[in-house]
């Protein structure tokens, strides 16, 4: 092992959520241990003729809880959905603004796509109509960058402020920018994380093209299969997620405890095609490796992973090899396990919400199980955590290790590959 972990000086002090399975910390977590399925018809739009008419929708979102009609108007769902998550976030990590220089406090969140929904709108309105009907405020909804904007809006704060796009690791490299800004002595705190809204009839009609999408549309609870042998394609998903990352100094100053300590991360680019992953998981390992070594812990020390796990072919199994390449016989003895099983595939916003759940894992010792897995697959041979929650395991001979280790998988369209660590504060 080399530097602990929990020296690094980073805590993760707040969480806001928005999922097809909770909208809130508590439900979501309560949720997930439990095995819940958050899939079903899908009803923002009439699916009449397309291929897949199934996905993870938020239910009963009502962004009127913290925003202005007038603000709710000006934004697009995927907006609503991030500065609603980061201003619960800064709720639940007891975090007074008032009382911050909120020049040192920034945000960073990852959208792979934007606002889809308006921007089909408003192409068919040019079409109809021609030039000069559109709405003005157009452009300001639909950019992918908005939804940290809208953040920055919302919490007044004048630090950092970007947005990130990185296809289904837009969420992960969002936190994974923050730390580094906050270990950079650029911020006090940063609020990370992702958000998407893009269940369009062209988005799930191009998904559905690319014959990536599960078509099991008359049993939409058991679509999403992670590692199963007769998985058939992801669940499309919509929701947001908000960490609080904070220096440990600043935590400290204020009272805060952490939820889980952020250790580090791996990034690296497998430079090998626009939709399908490197087939060996090189480069996905590298980033398990590179995560692993900025923490300062070496593979035997990870208890959990939660898993990139879209419940595709080809990424579940090149994932398991990765995860070998990367642990080497540690793999075998490591839970690893898929959240979108439960919540679906949420493209930028995957990355965050998992690493939600990657740290309530940690703070917890509860590890959410992989549901709907009935067949095994040879190809996918680790402990993916079947249909059950797992308490933490225990690894014996501590030393000065945390007690828990955790990493969270995201792996992007176009090879863009984003690992966190977490741990626990010993």
């Amino acid at each position: 092992m080399g530097k602990n972990a929990s020296e690094k000086g980073i805590w993760v002090t707040g969480i806001g959520v928005y999922s097809a399975v909770g909208n809130n910390r508590r439900e979501f977590w309560d949720a997930l241990c439990a095995g819940t399925s958050g899939a079903g018809e899908i009803t923002a739009f009439d699916t009449t003729g397309h291929k897949c008419r199934i996905g993870a929708e938020v239910k009963d979102f009502a962004p009127q809880e913290y925003l202005s009609n007038k603000r709710i108007r000006r934004m697009a769902r995927f907006s609503q959905l991030a500065s609603c998550a980061a201003l619960q976030a800064v709720s639940d990590a007891g975090l007074d603004l008032e009382k911050e220089d909120r020049s040192r406090v920034g945000t960073v969140i990852g959208t792979a796509a934007g606002d889809y929904e308006n921007l089909e709108a408003q192409y068919r309105t040019l079409i109809e109509k021609g030039p000069g009907n559109g709405n003005p405020l157009a452009v300001p909804k639909i950019i992918p960058n908005m939804s940290s904007s809208n953040v920055g809006i919302d919490l007044g704060i004048h630090g950092p402020n970007l947005g990130m796009v990185t296809a289904c690791s837009s969420g992960a490299h969002a936190i994974a920018i923050a730390a580094g800004i906050l270990r950079a002595g650029g911020a006090d705190v940063m609020v990370a994380g992702g958000a998407e809204s893009t269940i369009t009839p062209l988005v799930v009609d191009a998904y559905a093209c690319m014959g990536v999408l599960t078509g099991r549309n008359d049993d939409p609870a058991h679509a999403s299969r992670p590692f199963d042998a007769d998985r058939d394609g992801f669940l499309i998903g919509e929701g947001a997620a908000a960490l609080i990352l904070e220096t440990e100094e600043h935590a400290r100053a204020r009272g805060a405890q952490p939820l889980a300590i952020y250790g580090g991360a791996g990034m690296t680019g497998d430079a090998y095609s626009i939709a399908i992953p490197e087939p060996e998981g090189r480069w996905a390992a590298a980033a398990i490796t590179n995560g692993l070594q900025e923490a300062g812990l070496s593979p035997e020390y990870v208890g959990y992973i939660n898993a990139h796990g879209t419940s595709t072919k080809a990424n579940d199994a090149i994932e398991t090899k990765a995860i070998k390449l990367a642990l080497g016989d540690h793999a075998y003895r490591t839970l690893v396990s898929s959240s979108k099983s439960m919540f679906g595939h949420t493209l930028g916003a995957a990355g965050a919400l998992e690493a939600a759940v990657t740290v309530l894992a940690v703070h917890t010792g509860v590890i959410p199980p992989t549901i709907n897995y009935e067949t095994a697959d040879p190809e996918c041979d680790l402990d993916v955590v079947p249909n059950v929650a797992r308490e933490f395991p225990t690894r014996p001979g501590r030393d000065q290790a945390p007690a828990r280790v955790a990493i969270s998988n995201s792996f992007g369209f176009g090879g863009q590959n984003c690992v966190l660590v977490f741990t626990s504060l010993e």
